[in-house]
């Protein structure tokens, strides 16, 4: 048996059953591209572990898996995700008729700590917009729109570097955004979002490479046509490095998370932030209320009278 979780493409062909389980992940549920190539690759790694008998493994086949990567380092969230897309391929095989039984349902998912994500504080996203306009030209234009609408207006970043020319058009307060699962939603834009905008479209030219780029809002020489994912974060970090800032602390989805923490740190409610991420499930923006509260927690620990009085 190989390494369960080494990262190359594992060598072994998936069955036809697998191929199907994929397209129903598209087809039915809008499953975006990045999406299913992380199911396929981690069906892949367990199926290289079973030497191919991924369709027809027993639960114990699948404990040895589990127990194969904790022996090998490998954290509890890869461990989790690993056996949420075995959950899901058997459950499919059952429901088809292709298997009489699922070998997860005696498996018990492994414990996940709660990890909270990484923040920037309000003025480190001020010392962020200071650099980025200390750069003057269409780069510093660019720069700044780009962190208001990261930060400013909470987009992904996949999101963001896809936006059609036509989202930014005219005097608009909301931005048009499709997203996980081809969903569009609407995204409130601020003023200082919208000034952001309308300087960076007078300077947006200068990134304009040959006609597939024109009808991105964000415009470059990539193969897509638009601004890639990576070189944003790259943009990110280098504008962290000139504000001063640990590069490491900086990422798109950082701004993104401190767009959500702020906005709940001064009132806003939980549901009107869910909406404006685009979260499906309430649960995954609750995170921002444990990150909120323990800010709350250390503000009374660390400035209450009676809390100064125990200590």
């Amino acid at each position: 048996m190989s390494a369960p979780g080494r990262k190359p493409a594992p060598p072994v062909e998936l069955s036809r059953h697998v191929e199907a389980f994929l397209e129903m992940l598209a087809a039915e549920r809008g499953a975006a591209r990045l999406t299913l190539a992380a199911y396929r690759h981690d069906l892949s790694v367990v199926a290289e572990f079973l030497g191919g008998a991924l369709d027809s493994a027993s639960t114990e086949d699948l404990r040895s898996y589990l127990g194969a990567l904790a022996r090998d380092g490998f954290s509890a969230r890869t461990a989790a995700r690993r056996l949420s897309a075995l959950r899901q391929f058997y459950r499919f095989l059952l429901l088809d008729g292709r298997r009489q039984d699922d070998p997860t349902a005696a498996l018990d998912a492994p414990r996940l700590g709660r990890p909270l994500p990484k923040l920037v504080s309000e003025d480190e996203a001020t010392k962020l917009l200071e650099a980025a306009a200390a750069q003057g030209g269409a780069e510093g234009a660019r720069l700044i729109c780009l962190v208001e609408l990261l930060y400013g207006a909470g987009l992904r970043v996949s999101e963001l570097v896809s936006l059609p020319l036509t989202a930014a058009r005219g005097e608009k307060r909301f931005l048009v955004v499709r997203g996980k699962g081809d969903k569009e939603r609407l995204v409130p834009l601020g003023e200082p979002a919208r000034a952001a905008l309308a300087a960076y479209l007078a300077r947006r030219d200068a990134f304009v490479a040959g006609k597939k780029s024109e009808r991105f809002l964000f415009p470059s020489r990539s193969a897509a046509g638009h601004l890639t994912r990576r070189r944003c974060g790259q943009l990110m970090k280098e504008l962290a490095l000139a504000a001063g800032i640990d590069p490491a602390r900086l990422s798109p989805h950082v701004l993104r998370h401190a767009f959500a923490t702020h906005l709940l740190d001064r009132g806003a409610d939980l549901r009107s932030v869910q909406e404006m991420l685009g979260h499906a499930d309430i649960a995954t923006t609750q995170i921002y209320t444990h990150v909120a509260g323990e800010r709350l927690q250390r503000l009374v620990r660390e400035h209450h009278p009676l809390a100064k009085r125990r200590r």
